[in-house]
């Protein structure tokens, strides 16, 4: 099976729950920039990895690696990513602590600006 990786904000994490006396899982949800709305991601963590998420706060850069988990019951399908690792995002640390302001429009010479062609001493 094909496993894929998105980075986003911890928007929401759920408590673990015990579905059954040996089953358990924990579901969370990363808002993830996508143009003008975000998107929001639920995710699912099994078992043993339901504690990966007690690392993380709401509000931090994650990166999410999963697995797309599909199933049919009773003619109804479903649709799970299934997390099986997470780390500290990268999207936080890249951007520089400070970055000078882009240049303004007056910063660049304008056609106003340039010589006349009959002052132009260039041979072509």
């Amino acid at each position: 099976m094909t496993s894929f990786e998105i980075e986003g904000k911890l928007h929401k994490a759920f408590e673990t729950e015990n579905k059954t006396s040996s089953f358990q899982a924990r579901e969370f949800v990363i808002e993830v920039a996508d143009g003008t709305y975000s998107q929001f991601v639920k995710f699912q963590l099994t078992q043993d990895r339901c504690a990966l998420l007690d690392a993380y706060k709401e509000g931090e850069i994650i990166k999410v690696h999963f697995d797309l988990r599909g199933r049919e019951w009773q003619g109804k399908y479903f649709t799970n990513l299934n997390a099986w690792r997470i780390e500290k995002g990268q999207a936080a640390d890249a951007a520089p602590e400070y970055a000078p302001p882009p240049p303004a429009a007056a910063d660049f010479p304008s056609a106003a600006d340039e010589p006349a062609a009959a002052d132009d001493d260039l041979p072509f």
